[in-house]
């Protein structure tokens, strides 16, 4: 098996001109599986290095999933920052597109979290610090996400927890100004209120999201719970969260402000990007927040990873995660 891109090396140009996919790479294992795409591993000829392919089936697509994938395309060429998950080609042939992706290999951030045996408020900073660089560098390009939750956080080394990248921009899309999206889509634990509530929106929506994640990080579950899909987005639309004295009670008081001022159902009183890396928990001295520990929090986070996990494995399939109106077509979250 080769070896995986090192997240130093450069993006190659896309045009690849008459060359097929099958001269330049040899296709491996099944990853994973999508509505009407299918990621392989695949090895690079020339040099034996291990990336990951999305094979996508072009007869299975609508004319909005053409467009789709076209802004995903566009929107990956464009994003060359180390913290986003880089395409190295895209093939267009007859019956199959083929892009090709780094390979990941050191799987998604909460799996390796979960694996800790120690956990402190320093270890949530540095991950919070890198999504809300990379979402800052998105955002600058007028680049929403739009899907942003643990399984797109991926890391490239089984040995380095600083290699984060963001990952899956299947629902990203540029946003001119904050009231330029009007599609409802996601995932419904980490929608942003003004999604569901069917407004035009723009990059804050993926503040929210990363509000979400920030809890998660520090308290080991969810924000928002509830056992109907509908209560669930009545609690979100209303922003209606606590701080369970349980689980924050030795949590510091910059890391909270910093989820309050994330989740706040006003996108336009939302915390930017910017704002959360200039925030005195994001600047917090090292040694301050490493006194911090979160051991309690680790057990819950554990408990949270696996029943995620099972979700995921009973579904057995990655579905479209599309939405209808008001928010009623969310499926579960996978």
């Amino acid at each position: 098996m080769g070896s995986c891109l090192s997240s130093s090396s450069q993006k190659e140009s896309n045009d690849r001109g008459t060359k097929k996919f099958t001269d330049e790479y040899k296709l491996g294992a099944q990853l994973g599986e999508g509505a009407f795409s299918v990621v392989h591993e695949c090895t690079e000829i020339g040099t034996g290095t291990s990336y990951a392919v999305k094979v996508i089936t072009k007869k299975q697509l609508t004319k909005d999933d053409k467009i789709a994938l076209e802004d995903e395309i566009n929107i990956l060429t464009e994003l060359n920052n180390p913290n986003i998950i880089q395409l190295r080609h895209v093939y267009k042939e007859n019956h199959y597109d083929y892009l090709v992706m780094e390979r990941m290999c050191g799987g998604e951030l909460f799996e390796r979290i979960v694996k800790k045996t120690h956990y402190n408020e320093k270890e949530a900073r540095d991950v919070c610090y890198i999504l809300f660089s990379a979402l800052g560098f998105c955002h600058k390009n007028r680049i929403v996400h739009r899907d942003l939750k643990p399984e797109n956080l991926l890391l490239i080394s089984k040995t380095d927890d600083s290699t984060l990248k963001i990952a899956d921009f299947g629902f990203a899309k540029k946003a001119p100004n904050e009231h330029s999206l009007k599609t409802q889509c996601g995932t419904p634990n980490y929608v942003a209120p003004e999604v569901l509530e069917n407004v035009r929106y723009g990059t804050q929506a993926d503040m929210w999201s990363l509000g979400v994640i920030a809890y998660i990080l520090l308290g080991g579950y969810p924000p928002f719970i509830e056992d109907t899909q509908r209560d669930l987005f009545r609690r979100i639309r209303k922003g209606l969260f606590v701080f369970h004295e349980q689980y924050w009670r030795n949590v510091s008081s910059e890391a909270k402000d910093l989820i309050s001022s994330l989740l706040v159902t006003n996108p336009e009183a939302r915390m930017t990007a910017q704002g959360a890396l200039q925030h005195p928990w994001i600047k917090s001295d090292d040694t301050y927040l490493e006194g911090k520990d979160l051991g309690v929090n680790l057990a819950e986070l554990k408990k949270f990873n696996a029943k995620r996990r099972f979700k995921a494995a009973a579904k057995a399939v990655i579905v479209a995660r599309k939405l209808e109106s008001l928010g009623h077509g969310f499926k579960e979250n996978l």
